[in-house]
Protein backbone atom coordinates (compact mmCIF):
# COMPACT_ATOMS: atom_id res chain seq x y z
CA UNK A 1 0.00 0.00 0.00
CA UNK A 2 1.44 3.23 -0.98
CA UNK A 3 -0.18 4.95 1.71
CA UNK A 4 1.38 4.72 4.91
CA UNK A 5 -0.86 6.30 6.79
CA UNK A 6 -1.92 3.25 9.21
CA UNK A 7 -4.48 5.27 10.85
CA UNK A 8 -6.49 6.17 7.48
CA UNK A 9 -5.78 1.95 6.69
CA UNK A 10 -6.93 0.45 9.62
CA UNK A 11 -10.82 1.66 9.43
CA UNK A 12 -10.48 0.63 5.64
CA UNK A 13 -9.77 -2.88 7.01
CA UNK A 14 -12.83 -3.31 9.20
CA UNK A 15 -9.92 -2.81 12.36
CA UNK A 16 -9.88 -0.93 14.98
CA UNK A 17 -7.00 2.01 15.62
CA UNK A 18 -5.33 0.49 18.99
CA UNK A 19 -2.20 1.71 20.34
CA UNK A 20 -0.92 -1.93 19.83
CA UNK A 21 -1.81 -1.96 16.22
CA UNK A 22 -0.35 1.42 15.96
CA UNK A 23 3.09 0.51 17.73
CA UNK A 24 3.58 -2.88 15.32
CA UNK A 25 2.85 -1.14 12.47
CA UNK A 26 5.14 1.13 13.57
CA UNK A 27 7.34 -1.18 14.60
CA UNK A 28 7.52 -2.58 11.02
CA UNK A 29 7.85 0.26 8.61
CA UNK A 30 10.74 2.02 11.00
CA UNK A 31 12.94 -0.43 9.61
CA UNK A 32 13.86 -1.38 6.18
CA UNK A 33 15.01 -4.59 7.52
CA UNK A 34 11.68 -6.38 6.98
CA UNK A 35 11.79 -7.76 10.77
CA UNK A 36 11.21 -10.85 12.24
CA UNK A 37 8.08 -11.11 14.77
CA UNK A 38 11.25 -11.11 17.94
CA UNK A 39 13.04 -7.50 16.59
CA UNK A 40 9.25 -6.20 16.49
CA UNK A 41 8.36 -7.24 19.97
CA UNK A 42 11.46 -5.92 21.35
CA UNK A 43 10.36 -2.59 19.31
CA UNK A 44 7.06 -2.68 21.31
CA UNK A 45 8.48 -3.74 24.32
CA UNK A 46 10.34 -0.40 24.69
CA UNK A 47 7.04 1.81 24.17
CA UNK A 48 4.26 -0.59 25.66
CA UNK A 49 6.38 -2.69 28.28
CA UNK A 50 3.35 -4.34 29.41
CA UNK A 51 1.59 -5.31 26.04
CA UNK A 52 1.65 -9.50 25.63
CA UNK A 53 3.90 -11.33 23.16
CA UNK A 54 0.51 -13.21 21.91
CA UNK A 55 -1.12 -9.49 21.33
CA UNK A 56 1.87 -8.89 18.92
CA UNK A 57 1.98 -12.00 17.13
CA UNK A 58 -2.11 -11.83 16.68
CA UNK A 59 -1.70 -8.21 15.22
CA UNK A 60 1.02 -10.28 12.42
CA UNK A 61 -1.60 -12.23 11.57
CA UNK A 62 -4.23 -10.23 11.31
CA UNK A 63 -2.63 -7.68 9.69
CA UNK A 64 -0.90 -10.28 6.99
CA UNK A 65 -4.92 -11.60 6.57
CA UNK A 66 -6.02 -8.49 5.75
CA UNK A 67 -3.10 -7.83 3.03
CA UNK A 68 -1.34 -4.75 5.18
CA UNK A 69 1.65 -6.67 5.50
CA UNK A 70 3.09 -9.11 4.10
CA UNK A 71 5.25 -12.39 5.17
CA UNK A 72 8.57 -13.41 3.89
CA UNK A 73 10.33 -16.60 4.52
CA UNK A 74 13.62 -16.83 4.84
CA UNK A 75 16.67 -19.54 5.19
CA UNK A 76 15.86 -21.71 7.99
CA UNK A 77 12.09 -21.09 7.49
CA UNK A 78 12.49 -17.47 9.78
CA UNK A 79 9.77 -15.07 8.89
CA UNK A 80 10.11 -11.81 8.86
CA UNK A 81 7.49 -8.85 7.54
CA UNK A 82 7.48 -6.30 5.10
CA UNK A 83 5.17 -3.60 5.07
CA UNK A 84 5.73 -2.27 1.48
CA UNK A 85 3.27 -4.20 -0.15
CA UNK A 86 3.78 -2.90 -3.97
CA UNK A 87 5.02 -5.59 -6.16
CA UNK A 88 8.46 -6.18 -5.80
CA UNK A 89 11.19 -8.68 -4.95
CA UNK A 90 13.83 -9.48 -2.35
CA UNK A 91 17.31 -9.53 -2.33
CA UNK A 92 18.51 -11.76 0.50
CA UNK A 93 21.70 -13.17 2.00
CA UNK A 94 22.48 -16.22 4.05
CA UNK A 95 25.38 -14.98 5.45
CA UNK A 96 24.63 -11.86 7.47
CA UNK A 97 20.45 -12.56 7.30
CA UNK A 98 20.01 -9.18 5.39
CA UNK A 99 17.43 -8.66 3.04
CA UNK A 100 16.47 -5.70 0.52
CA UNK A 101 13.32 -4.92 -0.78
CA UNK A 102 14.05 -5.17 -5.30
CA UNK A 103 11.93 -2.96 -7.65
CA UNK A 104 12.18 -4.31 -11.43
CA UNK A 105 9.57 -3.40 -13.87
CA UNK A 106 10.89 -5.56 -16.73
CA UNK A 107 11.45 -8.70 -14.49
CA UNK A 108 7.92 -8.39 -13.49
CA UNK A 109 6.54 -8.22 -17.30
CA UNK A 110 9.02 -10.88 -17.86
CA UNK A 111 7.36 -12.81 -15.35
CA UNK A 112 3.64 -12.16 -16.19
CA UNK A 113 4.16 -13.16 -19.98
CA UNK A 114 6.24 -16.61 -18.88
CA UNK A 115 3.29 -17.48 -16.49
CA UNK A 116 0.49 -16.02 -19.19
CA UNK A 117 1.83 -18.55 -21.72
CA UNK A 118 2.20 -21.58 -18.99
CA UNK A 119 -1.12 -23.69 -18.03
CA UNK A 120 0.05 -25.26 -14.62
CA UNK A 121 -3.06 -27.71 -14.51
CA UNK A 122 -5.31 -27.28 -11.18
CA UNK A 123 -3.57 -24.01 -10.19
CA UNK A 124 -4.00 -20.27 -10.54
CA UNK A 125 -1.71 -18.00 -9.94
CA UNK A 126 -2.36 -14.96 -7.87
CA UNK A 127 1.43 -13.47 -7.63
CA UNK A 128 4.69 -14.27 -7.94
CA UNK A 129 7.74 -13.01 -5.90
CA UNK A 130 11.32 -13.59 -6.12
CA UNK A 131 14.03 -13.89 -3.61
CA UNK A 132 17.42 -13.91 -5.00
CA UNK A 133 20.21 -15.46 -2.84
CA UNK A 134 23.53 -13.71 -2.64
CA UNK A 135 25.93 -11.96 -1.02
CA UNK A 136 26.22 -7.95 -0.56
CA UNK A 137 29.41 -6.46 -0.93
CA UNK A 138 28.82 -4.10 2.15
CA UNK A 139 27.63 -7.06 4.55
CA UNK A 140 25.98 -4.52 6.70
CA UNK A 141 23.88 -7.32 8.94
CA UNK A 142 20.96 -6.83 10.67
Amino acid sequence: MESRNIRAMLPRFGLKITPQRLAVYEAITSSRTHPTAEHIIDFVRERYPNIAVGTVYNTLETFVEKGIIHKVKTEGDVMRYDAFTEKHHHLYSMDSMRIEDYYDEELNRWIEAYFNSKEIPGFRISDVRVQIVGEFSDQQGV
